[in-house]
């Protein structure tokens, strides 16, 4: 028996307990599954780094043209008279609207115009009528664009100042322009000033 008791013993010590295969092979499982997770997460973050990417070059093959398209809202503009002295002009309502197919259409008025007492426009007074004038501009017409310095080249056709019609060539000089912001510069208005204004795209 005590020869038995020694080979039982033996046999205890050469071979491992079931417990610890088991939790080694848990273990292992573990680091395989957390190896795989690192692995997709990586991959995710990299396909959307790529998609994200794509997206940015997308958007900067556009021309000019296209991204001027569309409906742009005044938000502000400031006039420069020879002397340099400058004057913010806060009090307008505005709208430019640009078209795919090189038209245009540019309102300005005084957010303060005063109502006519006639509902006949056509029998305003000399006041009123001065006001108008000198209070809001409406023109249209098509327009070009030379993509390389950033111009776009008006060619008035219609407006309530009808100088503009057949004049001095007219253009607006971009300074800036993102998805939703526009600035361009007027370097000589009919009146001789220089005009920058800003615009908002329309929502």
């Amino acid at each position: 028996m005590e020869h038995g008791g020694r080979n039982k013993f033996r046999t205890a010590l050469a071979t491992p307990r079931r417990g610890m295969k088991v939790g080694k092979l848990h273990q292992g499982r573990n680091i395989m599954k957390r190896l795989s997770t690192l692995a997709l997460t990586t991959m995710s973050l990299l396909l959307l780094g790529v998609v994200l990417l794509a997206g940015d070059v997308i958007a900067q093959q556009k021309s000019l043209k296209e991204q001027l398209v569309g409906t742009w809202i005044y938000v502000s503009s400031t006039s420069t008279r020879a002397d340099g002295s400058k004057t913010d002009r806060p009090n307008l309502k505005g709208i430019v609207i640009y078209t795919s197919d090189g038209h245009f259409a540019f309102v300005s008025v005084r957010a303060d115009l005063p109502k006519l007492a006639n509902p006949d426009r056509a029998r305003a007074t000399a006041e009123e009528a001065q006001a108008v004038v000198a209070g809001s501009i409406a023109y249209y017409g098509t327009y070009s664009i030379n993509e390389v310095d950033k111009v776009i080249t008006p060619k008035v056709e219609g407006s309530t100042f009808a100088n503009m019609i057949g004049g001095a060539e007219q253009k607006r000089i971009i300074t800036s322009l993102t998805a939703d912001e526009l600035k361009f510069t007027n370097p000589r208005t009919p009146s001789g000033e220089t005009l920058e204004i800003v615009w908002k795209r329309a929502k």
